[in-house]
């Protein structure tokens, strides 16, 4: 668990910073590539943070940096994955100064609960600008034009060239680079019409662009240019077929991710005239090295610049940086790759109903007579109007957490749910009863099932109000103590009797019956926890059915 330690926040006012006890007061950021001077001085502005600037190594050299590091900050060097990865033991989060994560292993990063987090945002007016250059230069052929010169020579008629004006522009991908390219694009009196399957017609609409299927775009294009990022869906998503399909004559531009072209089949059909040429900034394996794209004068090649401004690379430093912070210091999440970001408010909102949450569900993880097949969230009353993804996770923490070896957090708790086999749900209601707000956990498993239902009193305490149909309030903090026995006289006594033997003190005691029953629930918050001989001593108790103990930090 967490505790909660005041800072300096660097434009005034205060920040909570949340350590892990038992872990030191200083958190370290291994700034693993070249960063803005910018984005050092935006991290040297927190005093919890120290700073390990140490660019360039190599996986050996690296390895000492990462391996005590909380946060890692990276570019494209650095691959965060295989025995780099493996090494970085303390590693909460890694940032991404610029907008791919190719060189991250995102499926182990979200395996063992670390975010990760780009800026996206960042370096998008930089990549849009490169690829109208790009526009402007196939259409002119200008580094053709630019060697013949230098050579000497002064061929005016060989490099006729083409307005763009008047022409149309494809746009594969819609998000924040397509859209800036395409309101360029716009300015340019060019039609633009776009593709992306995640992006609802009117957003299109807003930006005057028409939106088409992925085949008729391509059948009717002047011009594609690629703003999406490689998945499973998009690798080679120009295939040989599809650029076979696209309109004669027409130029492909792209600035977004190596690996969305087919290069063979590029090479080829530009070659044969079917494409009148190509701009690369990215390429499948980078740097590529010996490439026989580089034999075909129609196609032009940049070294992949597409951040590469000044600008952009103070923007996604000093971006980074603070992102990083906030993680670190807030446990606020802004562009996570692997995890749902919430903003500072809503996090603040959400911060006692998710102890809330995870409370409940380590209980529950105490309670389980078998193997968990299914876990479903409810949010009752008031409580309906919170974010619910923030509080299944927790959730699935305190119920996987002392049953896994992997630390289980917001960013993998729903991902070890689903690799243990277990179902999510979730459901809401405005209605509820007794109070105002209502959180439940239930789980199900092949014996039976347990349901556990918790508030929050004076918004920020968290309290048991009932164990399936048992009505009980009783707070959830220190040592409890939860005993299932008969509902009758005596029961009680006995159990303090024992307690007092062995030197247990009584904080608070919480009987809970249901009605029509013969069984009763105690919850009994007690001074330490009790060692197994003791447990067993009030397992044994005769009119006890079922004992067990769960702790909770304060």
């Amino acid at each position: 668990m967490s505790r909660s330690v005041p800072g300096r926040c660097p434009r005034g006012g205060r920040f909570v910073a949340f350590r892990f006890e038992g872990e030191p007061d200083m958190i370290k950021v291994f700034v693993a590539d070249k960063l803005a001077p910018e984005g050092i001085k935006a991290l040297q502005q927190y005093p919890d943070l120290t700073i390990d600037f140490t660019p360039g190594l190599d996986v050996e050299a690296a390895i000492p940096h990462i391996a005590d590091a909380d946060a890692v900050i990276v570019r494209s060097e650095t691959k965060i994955k295989g025995r780099l990865l493996e090494a970085a033991q303390a590693l909460k989060v890694v940032g991404r100064a610029g907008i791919g994560v190719d060189n991250i292993d995102l499926d182990a990063t979200t395996e063992r609960g670390i975010v990760v987090l780009n800026t996206p945002d960042a370096n998008a007016t930089t990549t849009a600008e490169l690829a109208i250059a790009h526009l402007f230069s196939l259409s002119r052929a200008l580094p053709a034009a630019d060697r013949s010169v230098r050579d000497g020579k002064w061929e005016r008629s060989k490099f006729m060239g083409s307005e763009v004006s008047g022409k149309t522009v494809g746009i594969i991908g819609f998000g924040t680079i397509g859209r800036l390219f395409a309101e360029r694009a716009r300015g340019l009196k060019m039609r633009v019409v776009g593709f992306d399957p995640f992006v609802n017609p009117q957003t299109f609409a807003d930006y005057g662009v028409e939106r088409l299927e992925l085949d008729a775009l391509l059948g009717c294009a002047d011009y594609v240019s690629l703003h999406c990022p490689v998945t499973n869906d998009t690798r080679n998503l120009l295939s040989a077929e599809r650029m076979r399909g696209m309109k004669k004559g027409a130029r492909i531009i792209n600035c977004a991710r190596g690996g969305l072209v087919d290069e063979t089949a590029l090479l080829e059909l530009v070659e044969s005239g079917h494409l009148a040429g190509a701009a690369l900034d990215v390429f499948d394996k980078e740097p590529p090295g010996e490439s026989t794209l580089f034999g075909c004068a129609k196609i032009q090649f940049t070294p992949h610049l597409g951040a590469s401004t000044e600008e952009a690379q103070t923007a996604t430093g000093v971006e980074i940086a603070h992102q990083i912070a906030a993680y670190l210091l807030k446990g606020e999440v802004r562009n996570a790759v692997n995890l749902k970001s919430v903003p500072a408010e809503r996090l603040a909102q959400l911060e006692p109903w998710m102890k809330l949450a995870r409370r409940l569900g380590k209980l529950m993880s105490e309670m389980l007579d078998g193997p968990l097949l299914e876990v479903e969230i409810g949010l009752y009353g008031q409580a309906a109007d919170l974010d619910g993804p923030p509080l299944v996770a927790e959730a699935l923490a305190g119920l996987l957490q002392d049953h896994l070896d992997t630390p289980v957090n917001r960013v993998n708790a729903a991902h070890l749910a689903r690799r243990q086999g277990i179902k999510l749900s979730e459901t809401r209601a405005a209605d509820v009863r007794d109070y105002l707000s209502v959180l439940r956990v239930e789980g199900r498993f092949a014996g039976g099932r347990r349901c556990l239902e918790g508030t929050l009193f004076d918004g920020r305490h968290p309290r048991l109000v009932r164990v399936n149909d048992y009505a009980v309030e009783a707070a959830l903090e220190g040592h409890l103590v939860v005993t299932r026995h008969a509902d009758r006289p005596g029961v009680i006594g006995a159990l303090g009797e024992l307690l007092g033997r062995g030197g247990v003190n009584i904080s608070r005691m919480q009987v809970g019956a249901a009605e029509g029953r013969d069984w009763a629930i105690a919850v009994v918050g007690v001074s330490r926890r009790l060692d197994a001989a003791e447990l067993a001593g009030i397992a044994g108790i005769p009119a006890v059915d079922k004992a067990l103990q769960v702790d909770f930090a304060t």
